[in-house]
């Protein structure tokens, strides 16, 4: 079977005694997309793609999984259970710094000293959603990305409108986005694995600043989108020009083209 991910190269990086292998494709300011769970599927790897496709240089670390395989039971399976007890990820900390953040935060002022342009590009999804908001306490992110953004995994209405982040970062993020960067956030409008009390405190704490795209999921919906629709950007994405995902996919594409490029 052809390597799903043979036009990729994997690279290392290492950061505080932390190695990780980093996917990466294309030329041009860094983008850093990080896989929802299972990992880094063949729909992930399409919207890299994309991303490269625009004139911007990939990166997809691999935090979690099996690269390139396709979702199923047991890949999620081996990639959950280590995810939400690692300390590294804190999967139900409300309001402390992950870990992994600071990782990335290396990663991603690596990737600018490597690639230059005005600046880095950070997708994060579902169980990485809310990491792109963490790593704008970096310089560096000026084009962040939370695709349904799922941690802290939380029962209570607080623990769903936390953003998973420490006191500190959230005071950073907001300097930040007073400062001109923008964050975008998406979301189906019936998945409670991304929940709708997140992006409202995302409005409250960021203002104007945070645009909050939520696709229509309700039963009867014009599109007939599935209520349990989760991931906009990858397996529930259709391709098609009009649809609501499809124009999710370009908002995410036009926010690079202005913030890494200069176009428009």
């Amino acid at each position: 079977m052809p390597d799903p991910l043979q036009d990729f190269t994997r690279t290392t990086f290492s950061h505080a005694g932390k190695t990780r292998y980093v996917y990466r494709q294309g030329e041009g300011p860094a983008v850093i997309v990080m896989a929802e769970m299972p990992g880094i599927t063949p729909k992930v790897a399409a919207f890299a793609r994309r991303v490269a496709a625009i004139g911007c240089t990939v990166m997809m670390p691999q935090l979690f999984g099996v690269p390139g395989a396709d979702p199923s039971p047991a890949t999620y399976a081996r990639a959950i259970v280590p995810g939400c007890i690692s300390r590294e990820f804190r999967a139900f900390a409300t309001r402390a710094r992950t870990p992994v953040s600071d990782w990335l935060r290396a990663l991603a002022h690596h990737a600018y000293a490597e690639c230059g342009g005005p600046g880095v590009g950070a997708v994060g999804m579902c169980f990485t959603g809310g990491f792109a908001l963490g790593m704008m306490a970096g310089a560096e992110v000026i084009a962040p990305v939370l695709s349904q953004p799922s941690l802290p995994i939380a029962f209570t209405r607080k623990g769903r409108a936390a953003l998973g982040v420490s006191d500190g970062e959230l005071e950073a993020v907001k300097a930040r986005v007073a400062a001109g960067t923008p964050v975008l956030g998406l979301r189906f409008s019936c998945d409670k694995l991304a929940p709708r009390e997140r992006f409202e405190t995302l409005r409250r704490e960021l203002g104007d600043g945070f645009v909050g795209v939520e696709i229509d999921s309700s039963p009867g919906n014009p599109w007939g989108i599935p209520k349990h629709a989760h991931s906009v950007l990858t397996e529930h994405l259709v391709d098609e020009p009009g649809h609501p995902t499809r124009d999710a996919l370009e908002q995410v594409l036009d926010l690079f083209r202005r913030q890494l490029l200069g176009h428009g």
